[in-house]
């Protein structure tokens, strides 16, 4: 027999805005703040705005495509952090989204939205599409902020029921993955 199961799970915490100004930040860090009280998982926070991706997909993956998605593929599931744009999600979101293919396969992934009114939930939904195409599991509840009131309590049960779904498929898809292989 080999060592002791790794019971914790890795998450990566994707901040999907690079706008100057953006509320991004924030909300990142509230969810980060609720998320830390787990002791099932280890985050990985992402922040898009700290990659220097190419504007054109290059012949060959450079150093920054290469750390996002070794970041990707070493990740048991994920939760994506986006704004509502135009009722969908930023476009530097879907560009580092493209750069993993393979990485994203039989994980799960979880959504915190925001925007005002809508709380995201447009975005959420675009996602949800492209995510399906990326064979990954999302799951159904997310976390929707009105930018428009404070967080509040409701929220708070958000994020405890969305990484309560989100890290039992984690846990549930790592243990299949390592049992077969998944085949896109």
């Amino acid at each position: 027999m080999g060592g002791p199961v790794d019971t914790r799970l890795r998450i990566a915490v994707i901040v999907g805005s690079t706008r100057e100004g953006r509320v991004g930040d924030a909300i990142t860090r509230w969810f980060v703040d609720r998320a830390e009280k787990r002791v099932d998982i280890d985050l990985d926070v992402l922040d898009l705005a700290d990659y220097d991706f190419p504007q054109r997909y290059p012949e060959e993956a450079t150093p920054q495509m290469t750390t996002f998605t070794t970041a990707i593929d070493r990740s048991d599931g994920f939760v994506v952090v986006t704004p509502e744009y135009n009722r969908s999600f930023p476009a530097s979101l879907k560009q580092a989204i493209d750069y993993a293919f393979d990485e994203w396969h039989a994980k799960p992934v979880g959504f915190v939205s925001y925007g005002c009114r809508s709380r995201g939930h447009y975005a959420v939904e675009a996602l949800r599409v492209v995510f399906t195409e990326l064979h990954t599991m999302a799951v159904r509840d997310e976390v929707a902020i009105d930018l428009l009131d404070a967080p509040g309590d409701r929220d708070d049960l958000a994020v405890t029921t969305m990484l309560d779904q989100l890290t039992w498929w984690a846990r549930a898809l790592r243990e299949a993955r390592a049992a077969r292989p998944y085949i896109a």
